[in-house]
């Protein structure tokens, strides 16, 4: 008589017991399901008018309590938040501006800001035609409206610094807590460099910070593919901004010297 392994018989069990069959597999467990997510987690997906709609809707009071301090904390964050964002733009300055609007505006802490972080300036030296410097002011321009908690300034290169030579430009000199932190010079001279390479360079030096979120609504693209290719692009810069810091970190005077005006240019 054959035997059908699979047949859940006495005499299957017995065969099974002795060895001759193989033992049951056993039967899967059913996944548990999700814990129910929070009143909060609920809460995050909701505009200002549909907290107003549900704190109204709310069956107990201590509901109503919960939607409302939810909402008033969200409107005291957004406030915060608008004013930290003060930005959002590219400032022209010029060389009499400079420790004004570069130094002196990196040492001003934000709202809020308990560890005293001051702010993050790019101080951006061009020169129109030069292709390089060209492309690199469209994409400031762009990280200026993503980054508005970060103030950029732009200079032409040799109005800054007397005789500087193009081979230098565009150049970056970034700030916080009035010293100079970093400074990168001929971006884009070895080859093209992208929006993404400059975005990754400013969040190395710590000219911006990192985005938890997108500020406007978007972000560089919506799948994880993305998001892995910036930390590449990341990882890559490191080491490409420690060295051409490293190189040319004397070439600016910092702000603890006599004047931020009176800059130092050595070839």
């Amino acid at each position: 008589m054959a035997v059908n392994p699979s047949e859940d018989t006495e005499f299957n069990d017995a065969l099974r017991k002795h060895g001759i069959l193989p033992p049951r597999p056993k039967t899967p467990q059913s996944p548990s399901p999700p814990p129910p997510s929070s009143l909060e987690d609920r809460l995050d997906d909701l505009d200002d008018a549909e907290l107003l709609e549900l704190e109204e809707e709310a069956k107990n009071d201590e509901t109503e309590r919960r939607i409302r301090e939810y909402h008033e904390k969200r409107v005291e964050e957004e406030k915060k938040e608008a004013l930290r964002a003060r930005f959002g733009r590219i400032y022209p300055i010029g060389r009499d501006d400079y420790t004004r609007e570069v130094t002196d505006a990196s040492k001003i802490n934000e709202v809020g800001d308990n560890e005293e972080r001051g702010t993050g300036v790019v101080c951006f030296l061009y020169k129109d035609g030069i292709p390089r410097s060209d492309i690199a002011f469209q994409h400031l321009r762009t990280l200026a409206q993503k980054y508005p908690r970060t103030k950029f300034v732009s200079i032409i290169g040799d109005k800054c610094i007397p005789n500087l030579p193009d081979a230098r430009v565009p150049m970056f000199i970034i700030y916080r807590k009035g010293e100079i932190s970093s400074q990168v010079t001929a971006w884009g001279a070895d080859r093209s460099r992208s929006l993404q390479e400059l975005e990754a360079m400013l969040i190395m030096t710590g000219a911006v910070d990192s985005p938890d979120r997108p500020l406007t609504g978007d972000r560089r693209g919506d799948d994880d593919d993305s998001e892995g290719e910036d930390d590449d692009i990341s990882s890559r810069m490191r080491s490409k901004v420690t060295r051409t810091n490293a190189r040319t970190a004397k070439n600016i005077r910092s702000s603890k010297d006599d004047s931020d005006s009176d800059f130092e240019f050595d070839m």
